[in-house]
């Protein structure tokens, strides 16, 4: 994360200057180009938190007459065969109850509805692929007309969600069922309807951002928006879900856009401040996105209670579903705006206390992602005042820290090396070396962390072998007595350096070079 703008020398300007003048220096400046990747890049993290971009409904919504009936009727172990012969067979009932009439034609209608619903929502086998190639989806849309019962429209927006939960090119099919889909989430649609049709808008806007793109153009954004201020807390939870993917990105338009929105703020704040962790996860993932993707939102968000808010839930949750998104949620927040850390993180305040217990717990998780993602919060916020790191040093985090700078897995190393450098240094506003805090430095050093410096200046990723090559020259400078240089020695850290000397990297080669020269040059070791 160097910046390449320059090519510095220990003996001149110095890449430890920016990022608040501290350690980190690129992350200042590209923060949000970091939080845009993040928000690209968070299926991933999603899937490890037992979240999926795309959800099946296999048992019915609450509040649904459905929902009293006994769903163990589905034969589980019949052959492929016979159950995609049943869903063509379906698919054709509903075609017929289509074009009959008279009395009963509502209850063919809605046993029709019902057994391909039933089909889709099984386990075994997938059927979607079968359903689609009868024709069940242009039917579905008839089902979804105007005038049509909501017993009706529940059945046929479930079976259109459960397709939607398919592969890619089954999710795409759905491109004509969407401006209906869309038009009964308004205020005229029953609760259950809307929320079986949000359900279904979820899942298309979880396949990609060409179908995010159709659905915002469509008019998705709005009304999906009306349903998170529902009372309602399974329609709030399925209705937030269905936001975060539609504002994932990587167009910003859509955050920019919610964030605007009358009374989006305060149900945000009010779904975090109820008990129901589900609905607080879903909502936490929506400030994920904002905060990734919208310097207005942020702006909006950090001067609002929704921080403190999302603090106390990483202070007392032990839930992984929920700590990961409002664990990055907060990270995007503190790397995005100096007032989360000079005005809402203060020392002194009980805010910031829990927040640093809160991101210590997650330091010291099992789970990869709190793990980097609290080093990442804590490098930003080390890189604030000297009170700010004098409360994180004097911490827990410190010597947890440096087991992960020395043991973790990569990505994990590279934060933790941020938070400790920045821990180190206080920044000088110009164009001089920053000034060391010689106790952080010594403990740091001490404590073990050198070996893992020099290991990340092996890396083959340039950025972060640059990182490690500024930590030495911290220690090489400041290390009391002199000693720096021989604690480097000592851990061959010269040849670490020196496989930079005919590197194509100007910048790297630089500062490797420059570093050898002076703290290793003809009169090492004249004066011991």
């Amino acid at each position: 994360m160097a910046d390449d703008s320059a090519s510095p020398s220990p003996s001149s300007a110095s890449p430890l200057q920016h990022h608040r003048e501290a350690l980190k220096s690129s992350v200042r400046n590209t923060a949000a180009s970091r939080r845009r990747e993040q928000a690209i890049a968070i299926g991933k993290e999603r899937r490890e938190a037992l979240i999926r971009a795309k959800r099946v409904c296999r048992a019915p919504i609450s509040g649904s007459d459905e929902a009293e009936m006994e769903e163990g009727d589905m034969v589980v172990d019949e052959e492929k065969a016979c159950l995609e012969a049943k869903t063509a067979h379906a698919v054709e009932e509903l075609k017929s109850a289509l074009s009959i009439q008279g009395k009963g034609v509502q209850k063919k209608k809605i046993e029709a509805l019902r057994d391909l619903r039933r089909l889709l929502s099984q386990p075994e086998v997938p059927l979607v692929d079968t359903a689609i190639k009868a024709g069940a989806v242009p039917l579905l849309v008839q089902y979804l007309s105007f005038g049509s019962s909501d017993e009706q429209l529940l059945e046929a927006a479930w079976c259109l969600t459960n397709i939607a939960a398919g592969e890619p090119e089954e999710t795409k099919s759905l491109l004509p069922a969407l401006p209906l889909l869309i038009a009964h989430l308004g205020e005229k649609s029953s609760t259950l309807v809307a929320e079986q049709c949000a359900w279904a808008i979820g899942n298309v806007a979880g396949e990609g951002a060409e179908l995010r793109s159709t659905l915002l153009a469509q008019g998705a954004l709005r009304p999906l928006t009306r349903l998170m201020f529902s009372s309602k807390g399974s329609t709030a939870r399925t209705a937030a879900w269905a936001m975060s993917n539609l504002i994932k990105g990587p167009d910003p338009k859509a955050a920019n856009e919610l964030i605007t929105i009358d009374g989006v703020l305060n149900a945000i704040i009010a779904s975090l401040e109820k008990e129901d962790e589900e609905l607080a996860t879903e909502v936490a993932w929506v400030v994920v996105y904002i905060s990734a993707l919208s310097d207005r939102g942020i702006s909006l968000i950090v001067r609002s209670s929704v921080p403190q808010l999302l603090i106390g839930r990483l202070f007392s949750s032990e839930n992984l579903q929920l700590l990961i998104p409002v664990l990055r949620g907060l990270g995007n927040l503190i790397a995005a705006d100096d007032y989360m850390v000079d005005s809402v993180l203060t020392v002194g305040n009980n805010i910031i206390d829990q927040a640093l217990s809160g991101l210590i717990k997650c330091l010291k998780s099992d789970n990869r992602v709190l793990r980097k993602e609290s080093s990442w919060a804590l490098s930003n916020i080390a890189a604030g005042s000297s009170e700010h790191k004098k409360l994180i040093f004097a911490s827990e985090a410190t010597p947890v820290l440096i087991r992960l700078v020395t043991s973790a897995q990569f990505d994990i190393r590279r934060e933790a090396a941020y938070t400790l450098g920045n821990l180190c240094v206080v920044p000088t506003g110009n164009c001089e070396l920053p000034k060391i805090i010689v106790e952080h430095l010594v403990a740091i050093v001490d404590g073990g962390a050198l070996p893992g410096f020099i290991h990340l200046v092996r890396s083959a990723d340039v950025d972060t072998a640059g990182l490690g090559l500024q930590f030495l020259e911290l220690v090489m400078r400041g290390y009391p007595n002199k000693q720096g240089p021989k604690l480097v020695e000592m851990e061959d850290g010269i040849e670490a350096m020196e496989r930079f000397q005919f590197h194509e990297n100007e910048q790297m080669r630089n500062m490797a070079n420059g570093l050898v020269d002076e703290y290793f040059g003809e009169d090492y070791g004249l004066d011991e």
